[in-house]
């Protein structure tokens, strides 16, 4: 059974008409004992058929170990979004957990952004991301229903396009229970800077910035 329906597949061939550069869906699951694992590789595999410069590749997180270690996955679901022109360019851009709900706008907006190479954030935060030598791990926790998660999810992934320092995942919290108890998640979204700083809403780019710089601060 189909999760997009004729409607939602005919607005996102038409979104998907404009893609610049080749864009694929890095799948990682396995068959057994994931939860949404299915779910993750049908969606991922629904929407390359709406446009042929989307395409998507499945590995299986115990089987196929040296490409988890490439990408440094450490749990599934997982998508990495990379440009795909000729090789693969991994921007260090993450899903983990299904991207369902509001998430579902999230990774179409990714899709867009990586095809078209431009993150689309100001000159003054490309050229602070650019400048960037400290490795920065971005964890946007998340939930479905929250309408206000993909802003800080997508943030994240716009400045992890701008940094070859910065990894960016979005956390679906209910799927990554542990996770969300660990890092204290009471509410979404919540973004977690290098374990060490956190940020509450979707915040604009200019006080996520003054929140990484504040932790790689901590960390040096």
């Amino acid at each position: 059974m189909s999760l997009l329906n004729e409607k939602d597949r005919d607005k996102l061939i038409d979104r998907f008409d404009g893609l610049d550069q080749p864009v694929k869906l890095i799948v990682f699951s396995q068959d057994f004992e994931c939860q949404y694992c299915r779910e993750t590789r049908q969606i991922a595999e629904e929407l390359a058929v709406l446009s042929p410069k989307i395409s998507v590749a499945n590995y299986d997180f115990v089987a196929d170990h040296e490409v988890v270690e490439a990408y440094q996955v450490d749990k599934i679901p997982a998508i990495v979004v990379v440009q795909d022109d000729p090789e693969p360019r991994d921007f260090g851009i993450r899903y983990y957990g299904v991207p369902a709900g509001y998430e579902f706008s999230s990774l179409i907006e990714d899709l867009v952004i990586v095809s078209s190479d431009d993150s689309g954030l100001t000159k003054k935060t490309r050229a602070w991301a650019a400048g960037l030598t400290e490795p920065v791990h971005l964890q946007v926790f998340v939930t479905p229903t929250c309408p206000y998660c993909p802003q800080a999810d997508i943030l994240a992934h716009q400045l992890a396009m701008e940094s070859d320092s910065i990894t960016a995942d979005m956390v679906e919290a209910t799927e990554f229970p542990h996770l969300a108890m660990k890092y204290n998640v009471m509410g979404v979204p919540r973004t977690v800077v290098n374990e060490t700083i956190h940020l509450e809403g979707a915040a604009p780019e200019q006080v996520l910035v003054a929140r990484i710089e504040e932790a790689v601060a901590v960390d040096s």
